[in-house]
């Protein structure tokens, strides 16, 4: 009796462990490669969706062009006076963006000059004006408005000219040279036109400071003289040369004065390749 007693009590502990142990076995998932321990669930498992990975276009980024009045001074002929006692002059220049290429231009000044040649020695002093378009060739990055241009003027000049001396020529210098004759006569109410092909270029040196150098090409159109004597110099043309030709150029600073803004689309790329359809 007794050792059934223990053969009873024996069997209940080990069937008491055995249902222990079967509470912790891990249930098998359904896939057949992987196992996981059965707990209580008690949230709910919220999947998190990828965002679609999306191919960033090549737009075009908005360039914001400025309009206004540039207005400055030529420095050649503003400082030409500190070394040559012969100069005098002013010339101040300007011009208005008109579009996105094109410039109203136009130049402004005052000349005193006098011309000392092998047999005569004159003085002329007037006024010009000059007025035309410039185109820029240049092509800016961004936020960058520097030019490189090439234009026509039209010119006219109102001035005075002095014979103050000249010299007689004499064909048989054998007693020498004569003295020079001195005249001061002064003829007032000379006039002359001319147009010339302007090229030159600007740089943006600081905020809407420019620094610029031009040559000009010029034509003389018309030409009043006096009776007797040729004007060998032309405020706002320069030297005659015995013709109808002649050349200029300038070194300006100017100042920039924005007046509006344009917006305009500027492509990043020039690739114009449509996308491959999916299949």
């Amino acid at each position: 009796m007794k050792h059934t007693l223990k053969f009873i009590f024996s069997l209940s502990l080990l069937f008491s462990m055995f249902l222990g142990f079967a509470q912790d076995v891990p249930e098998i998932s359904k896939n057949k490669d992987t196992t996981a321990t059965k707990k209580p669930q008690t949230e709910k498992t919220v999947k998190t969706a990828k965002p679609e990975i999306q191919e960033v276009p090549k737009d075009s980024v908005v360039k914001t062009d400025r309009y206004g009045l540039r207005v400055g001074v030529d420095l050649y002929k503003l400082t030409r006076g500190l070394y040559d006692k012969d100069y005098k002059g002013v010339e101040f220049v300007g011009d208005w963006r008109l579009t996105k290429k094109y410039y109203i231009a136009a130049e402004l000044g005052y000349e005193d000059k006098t011309t000392e040649d092998d047999r005569l020695t004159s003085s002329a002093n007037g006024t010009y004006v000059k007025a035309g378009f410039d185109y820029n060739l240049y092509q800016n990055w961004l936020d960058m408005e520097n030019l490189i241009t090439i234009g026509l003027r039209g010119g006219f000049s109102t001035f005075s000219q002095e014979l103050i001396n000249y010299k007689i020529y004499n064909p048989n210098p054998y007693w020498g040279e004569l003295p020079p004759i001195t005249e001061g006569q002064k003829y007032n109410g000379l006039t002359a036109t001319w147009i010339e092909v302007a090229m030159g270029l600007k740089a943006q040196v600081f905020r809407n400071v420019f620094v610029g150098f031009g040559v000009q090409l010029k034509l003389l159109t018309t030409n009043k003289e006096p009776n007797n004597f040729e004007n060998l110099y032309i405020p706002g043309f320069n030297r005659t040369y015995d013709g109808s030709f002649g050349i200029g150029f300038n070194y300006t600073v100017s100042y920039f004065i924005p007046i509006y803004k344009k917006k305009t689309m500027a492509s990043e790329m020039a690739k114009k390749e449509e996308p491959k359809k999916k299949k």
